[in-house]
């Protein structure tokens, strides 16, 4: 035993020292809570909102000293990010009322902002993808999986996703590292954006589909493959398995058929197309 104690601490020497993961949840809960809150009528007061965001930057700091110790540039990383959040908050607010416009089972904005899962999912993509691009890349997928954890909905920070984006359901979607989607787009649950091949030597190459703007993607289709479009204004049905280019305006359903029996103890088979 007395070599594999050695070997763990020398694991330990070798590997980047991070804060505990709650402290990053920590974070990320108040936010979230400062940008989309519907609980407390004390956000309304500019001076508590000015005091909320310097906790949050201390907090996002020290983060950023924990992920990127060598880089010297903490300060410039967290006050880049920050000078980010007025247009992160905006494309936020207009996901949550396109989720809103789609959704008739939404009654009201606050309902999205308050307890819909694939709200906060989205939100947390665009804030993970704003310190993706800001080379914070570990930080960057550790507050992704937070999302993937409350939600079940993975979104890879590094995938490039347009205006107006809308998840209904959302259980169960996965949309890879270097996925493309326009705007306009809607996803149901158990949809993946996902790679036909996932050898390593193809880790700086696009694996994941383009989805160009205004498409409908429903429930568990699968949509794989670097070269693989989704052209404009298309719908891509239930259960769907895509490896080629559509072009714009299509419409692709998955057929099969159903053998339903009755009581008859020798009947002929009913087919239905579904």
């Amino acid at each position: 035993m007395n070599s594999f104690y050695h070997e763990i601490a020398n694991q330990h020497q070798n590997l980047l020292i991070l804060p505990p993961k709650k402290l990053i949840h920590h974070f990320i809960d108040e936010l979230f809570c400062v940008l989309f809150s519907t609980t407390s009528k004390s956000l309304g007061n500019v001076t508590i909102i000015e005091g909320k965001f310097t906790e949050l930057e201390i907090q996002f700091n020290e983060l950023v000293l924990d992920f990127a110790p060598e880089s010297n540039q903490s300060n410039l990383k967290t006050k880049t990010f920050f000078e980010a959040l007025p247009a992160l908050h905006k494309k936020v607010i207009d996901d949550a009322k396109t989720i809103f416009a789609k959704d008739p089972a939404a009654k009201t904005l606050e309902e999205v902002l308050y307890s819909y899962p694939g709200f906060f999912a989205i939100a947390i993509y665009r804030f993970s993808h704003q310190l993706w691009e800001q080379d914070l890349k570990l930080l960057a997928r550790t507050i992704s999986e937070y999302a993937h954890i409350k939600t079940s909905i993975e979104i890879h920070p590094g995938a490039q996703i347009g205006d107006d984006f809308a998840i209904d359901h959302g259980t169960g979607i996965v949309i890879g590292e270097t996925a493309v989607i326009g705007n306009n787009v809607q996803i149901y649950q158990g949809v993946t954006l996902g790679a036909l091949s996932v050898k390593k030597e193809e880790a700086f190459v696009k694996r994941h589909p383009t989805i160009e703007d205004n498409v409908i993607i429903y429930a568990n289709s699968t949509i794989l493959g670097g070269q693989t479009t989704v052209g404009r204004d298309s719908i891509i049905g239930g259960n769907v398995w895509l490896t080629y280019t559509v072009p714009s305006n299509s419409v692709v359903y998955h057929k099969n058929e159903m053998k339903i029996k009755d009581n008859n103890p020798f009947p002929e088979p009913i087919f239905y197309s579904i």
